[in-house]
């Protein structure tokens, strides 16, 4: 191959491994979850009825006699929690990138509000979960804000370091060429705080998912997080364990998608940046 064959097809190349990456990682992750699920049970020799293993599940889901039913129960429950997640992980993660653009912007505004945050997040969600299921009533809305807190802090913070890290001289140079504050926020500050975008998503995502149980357990009665509480008192353990797994896969699987979503966006945005820097 020539070299110039090789510096062609050299990116397209690490594109595809930096894309295919994730896809290994759900199951390098899942591999372990498994193994050491099966040594936590060899350990500690819990009580078959309570403790269920990978081959109980799988014969649950999977080759039981009701398999069928157990996969349509769980899969209900999973879409609704997966609804409820994801328009909180949406709503959590613009939030923050807006405010994080206004505190970076602003100083007054960041000296003034973040103190208040800082309030807010230190109080137990579950203490505030009345209060907001009082507000917004028992449907999407309070999901979307409880998972969404959950989600907001975090990606706030790591959204407000990546936007203050773009590059002074270019920020300099767009103000010389007269450029206002919006305009180098747009330009130079969110391009170069994709990579803290998408560390904020991947944080985000297992915080959308407990929240979004928070929120049916304390609040909307539906979805995954209040099966899985009537499944203690019921003694139905084998759905509340397939229920633990499910989502423990979908939550690997979402955070390598974005992962592998990522890789795309630093091609073309941060092509210097490695993904998961």
């Amino acid at each position: 191959m020539s070299t110039a064959t090789q510096t062609r097809t050299a990116p397209a190349l690490r594109f595809a491994a930096g894309v295919l990456r994730p896809l290994l990682n759900v199951i390098v992750t899942m591999t372990a979850v498994i193994v050491l699920w099966i040594a936590f049970l060899q350990v500690y020799d819990l009580d078959p009825l309570v403790a269920k293993s990978p081959v109980d599940i799988f014969h649950y889901l999977f080759t039981g006699a009701d398999a069928g039913a157990h996969r349509s129960l769980v899969s209900s429950g999973l879409g609704r929690t997966l609804l409820d997640a994801g328009f909180g992980f949406v709503a959590g993660l613009a939030a923050a990138v807006g405010v994080a653009v206004v505190f970076v912007l602003l100083r007054s505004v960041e000296q003034a509000l973040l103190p208040m945050a800082v309030v807010v997040r230190s109080v137990p969600l579950v203490a505030m979960t009345p209060l907001i299921t009082l507000i917004f009533g028992r449907g999407l809305m309070a999901t979307t804000v409880i998972s969404g807190l959950i989600v907001f802090f975090p990606a706030l913070v790591t959204m407000t370091f990546g936007l203050r890290s773009a590059s002074r001289q270019a920020a300099d140079l767009c103000r010389a060429y007269g450029a206002g504050d919006w305009t180098i926020a747009r330009k130079v500050m969110l391009p170069s705080a994709v990579p803290a975008f998408f560390a904020s998503a991947r944080i985000g995502v297992p915080g959308a998912l407990i929240g979004a149980m928070l929120a049916e357990w304390l609040s909307t009665g539906q979805g995954l997080g209040y099966a899985m509480l009537k499944d203690s008192s019921t003694f139905d353990y084998d759905h509340l364990w397939a229920s633990v797994a499910v989502l423990t896969a979908v939550s690997a699987l979402a955070y390598n998608i974005i992962a592998a979503i990522e890789t795309v966006a630093l091609a073309r945005f941060a092509p210097n940046i490695r993904p998961g820097t």
